[in-house]
């Protein structure tokens, strides 16, 4: 099929979007464009605008942007052919030929979807007549409604072989085969797949039925069943409850996975209408990425015994290497032993509600993981953790999610096994006197101008000099450090050198470090030190290594360092997004070029903001 551009061009200037997007969302005339309630995520006052000379809707709160073809993909859950066939018929457009081969499939698949209405239907019939009073009460006594059962079609497949093949007749057995209706044997003849089970139907984003579940009423193996993949059904590429949930999702701005469709619908009667699950695998790749369309952050809610935390643990490695900024996984513990029908049943909704409220991120949950597979005792353990970390951090590919996961996990380690110290100071020969001494007298002309904000440079400088006033914060933050390189040869040699003397020295003062750093880097801290860092909170004052108020410094010097490891990153991105703009100005250089222009003003005044004495320092 040839869709060329010339083709989608016209399709998408035929239609009006705001028109097209006013069908489920209420919007507003503002000026030239509309302005409405971003339905991608929550939120109380509108930030969302759509422009109809231009043809695109774009969202200033969480950065959705889109065409008409865009928004019936992200909006409306629909496959990128469904969508161009439902805009076209509204235009008044054919859409181009398929080739006879793709015609043949299309045509094959519309008959599939007749049989799996009909068998819907027959297992519907069954349900409700008298060989389905056993899976009545099997329904009752699991407390589901008579509008639950309705809505979500369960049915009933008697135990028979032939039932559906008899009933289905007019289809034919090579469709039915084709449809995973029947089971297919050489030497025997075709019999039903689904006997003797309670009967639940599979549905596409459409809502067409394109497979069915079957759990089984009395003893027998497997408990659960399902279609096998057909034309219609691909199950690591298909989300049971995705139809209602979409919509539903939209209203609460999150979803629910759990680990079966009995559990989706169990909470979804509690009044959870937002939630999925895969269906017999892991969850996949092309899952994960499904998710993402409907909600940045899904909660994982798998049951709580050892083989939920185990597929909650797989999910979030499959996540890894699709990480995007913005885009994870939240996870959600439940109770040992339980699974979310059973919290809904023993402590009602409002325990749930809280358990998702509490959810863990993704990078929590994988430091957990690692923390509890193996004893920490001796060396060769701590490098293990360390080891095992890192083999995560290598499967992230977006470089500025992996620096961060970086971060997050160095701090969490040196809470657990970095020195603590307890003493700023060397004990005299006595053992009692403090021998702290201040920084080195520097001759006149020593000083400095002012740090300036808007260098590239300036948190730089104050973080070496807050580290040469208060060597013990080295040691505290080695970690962090170790893995930056200043853009400032001098300033590299002097951070490479105050790492190396900080490794195994209990006390370092900050005379003592200058003599260390020798007569080459005498100059550079001299003129670190009498620079007007007092700007920042942790360049106030001389603490010794114990209290609250080196506890504080300590904590603010994190902040700037994590801040300072940023940023390059950040500057890296505008000026790759900067070059591409000025090689095609289209609305999405431009765009993604503001962005970060827009992102990079915000991190630089939060950093002012965050150090700054007063509203004149800088």
């Amino acid at each position: 099929m040839a869709l060329t551009p010339q083709w989608l061009d016209e399709l998408r200037a035929r239609i009006t979007l705001s028109a097209l997007i006013g069908r489920t969302v209420k919007v507003t005339k503002a000026g030239r464009e509309f302005k409405a309630c971003c339905p991608f995520h929550n939120e109380k006052s509108p930030s969302f605008t759509i422009n109809d000379e231009k043809g695109f809707y774009h969202c200033f709160g969480c950065s959705a942007h889109g065409d008409a073809i865009r928004w019936m993909t992200d909006q409306r859950g629909l496959s990128f052919m469904d969508a161009i066939k439902e805009l076209a018929a509204e235009a008044g457009m054919e859409v181009p030929a398929p080739d006879p081969k793709a015609a043949q499939r299309a045509e094959r698949a519309n008959n599939l979807y007749d049989v799996m209405t009909a068998a819907q239907e027959w297992f519907v019939t069954q349900l409700l007549g008298v060989e389905g009073a056993g899976a009545r009460g099997y329904l009752r006594q699991r407390g589901f409604t008579e509008q639950t059962i309705r809505d979500f079609g369960f049915g009933l497949a008697p135990d028979n072989r032939t039932g559906l093949k008899t009933a289905l007749k007019q289809f034919g057995d090579p469709m039915l085969i084709e449809a995973g209706l029947l089971i297919s044997v050489d030497g025997k003849a075709p019999y039903d797949r689904f006997r003797g089970r309670l009967m639940i139907p599979i549905r596409d984003p459409r809502g067409r039925v394109i497979a069915f579940g079957g759990r089984i009423l009395g003893e027998g193996e497997p408990k659960y069943l399902n279609s096998p993949d057909t034309p219609l059904f691909d199950k690591g590429r298909t989300l049971y409850n995705l139809d209602k949930c979409s919509p539903a999702s939209r209203q609460t701005g999150r979803v629910i996975v759990v680990e079966g469709y009995m559990d989706v619908i169990a909470i979804a009667q509690a009044g959870f209408a937002d939630a999925v699950a895969p269906l017999g695998t892991a969850l996949t790749e092309q899952q994960i990425q499904m998710l993402w369309r409907m909600t940045e952050k899904p909660l994982l809610c798998f049951d709580g015994d050892a083989a939920g935390q185990k597929a909650a643990m797989r999910a979030a490695l499959r996540a890894l290497p699709l990480l995007k900024p913005g885009h994870s996984l939240q996870f959600v513990t439940l109770p040992q032993g339980q699974d979310p029908d059973d919290l809904v049943k023993a402590s009602g909704a409002t325990a749930l509600t809280t358990l998702l409220e509490s959810s863990e991120p993704l990078v929590e949950r994988l430091w957990k993981a690692e923390l509890s597979s193996g004893p920490l005792d001796t060396p060769e353990d701590r490098a293990g953790l360390k080891q095992r970390l890192g083999a995560h951090m290598a499967n992230i590919t977006d470089v500025e999610i992996r620096r961060h996961y970086a971060n997050a996990f160095r701090e969490r380690y040196d809470d657990l096994f970095a020195p603590r110290r307890s003493q700023s100071f060397t004990p005299s020969a006595r053992g009692q006197k403090p021998n702290w001494r201040k920084p080195h007298t520097l001759p006149p002309g020593a000083e400095t101008k002012n740090f300036n904000a808007k260098g590239s440079d300036f948190l730089i400088q104050g973080v070496l000099a807050a580290l040469l006033r208060n060597p013990a914060l080295i040691a505290q933050h080695h970690e962090a450090l170790s893995d930056f390189v200043p853009p400032d040869p001098n300033h590299a040699a002097l951070l490479n050198g105050m790492l190396n003397e900080s490794f195994g020295k209990e006390t370092l003062d900050t005379e003592g470090l200058i003599t260390i750093l020798g007569e080459k880097l005498y100059n550079v801290a001299s003129t670190l030190l009498h620079s007007n860092g007092k700007v920042f909170a942790f360049n106030r004052g001389e603490f010794g290594t114990g209290g609250n108020g080196f506890s504080n410094v300590s904590k603010d010097l994190g902040e700037a360092i994590r801040l300072m490891k940023q940023r390059p990153a950040l500057e890296e991105a505008l000026e790759r997004a900067t070059h591409l703009a000025s090689l095609e100005m289209t609305e999405e250089t431009f765009a993604e070029q503001q962005r970060l222009r827009n992102e990079k003003k915000a991190f630089d005044d939060r950093i002012i903001e965050f150090f700054r004495r007063d509203t004149d320092s800088l």
